[in-house]
């Protein structure tokens, strides 16, 4: 089989989507090292040219190599999009109108600092992470829409949410909330990664679940999506982490794990209730 052909579009979404999630654990793991600034507050430039003199600075170089090579991708999922006669169009297209504003705000982290009132903070930074998860979003959808031909079982539903389970577990062992593991550069990597497998995951459930047997079930796996998302937001720093917000934290992290378990219970519970049906029928 040639190249050509194993290069298809749902491939390459689903390619652009990974190398997004790669994407934010590079930028949050530069963040937390406090390589931001190390390129002497410029950008695109690095020390006074194009490549780093140290290894600070070439985390955040290579940081905006990696950005550079996924944004190429982003928009060619989204020329490849429109040339398909597929649904997939809009989230495509608005991940590429969103990029221009994601590369500002980390310019002005970067470069303005405290020349700029608010320009290297957890607002700011917290601005970038929110853009960052839309796009995320956005291409997993387009992903999705690639690659539905029929309608999703209950079972597909049961893996999917199996998967955010897991990796929602992974994300809070990893977070600020479990005290015992460090919440250091790496650990903060970990966290927003296995988040964002969480995030994915639950969004796929919530799509396939509108044209399942239990469809009232969406805006259960819809709320645990917010919920950690903001368990997500909380983890930048956004406000001072006393500890009740870490209390907060916990309870939004809790939260979506009950509306996780809740809906695989149900979902199971119906699909196996369909099957003794049927078993019944055909006897």
């Amino acid at each position: 089989m040639r190249l050509r052909d194993r290069v298809t579009f749902p491939r390459f979404a689903a390619f652009t989507t990974g190398l997004t999630l790669t994407l934010v654990m590079l930028g949050v793991y530069t963040a937390a090292t406090g390589s931001g600034l190390a390129c002497s507050a410029q950008w695109p430039l690095c020390d006074n040219g194009l490549l780093p003199q140290t290894i600070p600075s070439f985390i955040e170089w290579f940081h905006r190599l990696v950005a550079m090579i996924t944004g190429w991708f982003i928009l060619g999922t989204a020329v490849w999009a429109w040339r398909r006669d597929a649904g997939e169009r809009l989230t495509a297209t608005l991940a590429v109108a969103l990029l221009p504003l994601q590369i500002s705000i980390g310019a002005v982290t970067v470069t303005l600092s405290g020349l700029f009132p608010d320009g290297y903070s957890p607002p700011t930074q917290g601005a970038h992470l929110v853009v960052a998860l839309t796009i995320f979003s956005l291409l997993v959808w387009t992903a999705l829409s690639a690659r539905e031909t029929d309608t999703p079982s209950l079972g597909q539903i049961e893996r999917a949410l199996h998967v955010a389970l897991g990796a929602l577990l992974v994300s809070i062992l990893a977070s600020r909330v479990f005290k015992p593991t460090p919440y250091g550069p790496g650990g903060q990597a970990i966290f927003y990664g296995a988040s964002l497998v969480a995030v994915a995951a639950l969004i796929a459930a919530t799509r396939w679940l509108a044209t399942s047997a239990v469809p009232q079930l969406r805006p259960v796996t819809a709320g645990a999506l917010a919920l950690l998302f903001v368990g997500m937001l909380l983890g930048r720093d956004l406000v001072y982490y006393t500890p009740t917000v870490r209390i907060l934290n916990a309870a939004a992290f809790l939260l979506a794990g009950v509306g996780v378990v809740t809906v695989l219970a149900l979902a199971r519970r119906t699909r196996t209730g369909r099957s003794g049906s049927a078993s019944v029928r055909t006897r």
